[in-house]
């Protein structure tokens, strides 16, 4: 389906849903809510990560929940509100919300690792696509209890799904731009991985 907006003037569309994602995924809601509890710099403890897993760490299983549900909820959002001016400007603006997140300009461009904030992307883009993702996550995180494990694979998959459910070559671009940008902010798991040093869920 076409934007609904003249291809001649199509860049500005673009440019303000990339800077608009990218500032809404720029918000840190693990460190803004572990500061808020009372809990300090979520930096400062575990691996130093500003998303969920470490959120977790602090035993504070509710604080998790509402950073999963923030983080996905704004790349979600970015898609939504962009995509009142047609797909192209709703993809943009979920890509700039997944490097608002791992880049955050707020925080000298050391952000999370774009999980949650990936997932809700993709659920606001193609829900089919996101729900297979999410349930693909779920099944590694049974089988191997390992979160990192579980992002990776689920989000490699992602284009194949999209080919499977949506049969739309811009969409299995669009899952590939996703996936590559947090399979690199996931560098040092993927070593631990092949080294088997990765700790699994709910280990210390």
């Amino acid at each position: 389906m076409p934007d609904p907006i003249s291809w001649e003037f199509a860049w500005p569309y673009l440019a303000a849903a990339l800077l608009g994602g990218y500032l809404l995924g720029s918000i840190p809601f693990g460190l803004v809510l572990t500061r808020l509890a009372g809990l300090g710099d979520i930096r400062s403890i575990g691996s130093g990560n500003i998303g969920t897993t470490n959120v977790l760490r602090t035993g504070r299983k509710g604080l998790a929940a509402a950073t999963l549900l923030l983080d996905g909820g704004k790349g979600a959002a970015a898609v939504l509100i962009a995509g009142i001016w047609g797909p192209d400007t709703a993809l943009t603006a979920g890509f700039g919300a997944l490097l608002g997140h791992l880049f955050p300009v707020w925080l000298k461009f050391k952000g999370g690792k774009g999980v949650a904030t990936a997932l809700g992307v993709l659920l606001a883009v193609a829900w089919p696509v996101g729900v297979a993702v999410c349930l693909s996550w779920l099944a590694v995180a049974l089988l191997f209890r390992i979160s990192s494990l579980s992002a990776l694979v689920s989000l490699a998959l992602s284009p194949l799904f999209a080919w499977l459910f949506m049969k739309d070559l811009q969409l299995v671009q669009f899952m590939i731009f996703i996936a590559v940008p947090v399979w690199f902010k996931h560098h040092a798991n993927i070593r631990r991985l092949l080294k088997g040093e990765e700790p699994r869920i709910g280990s210390s």
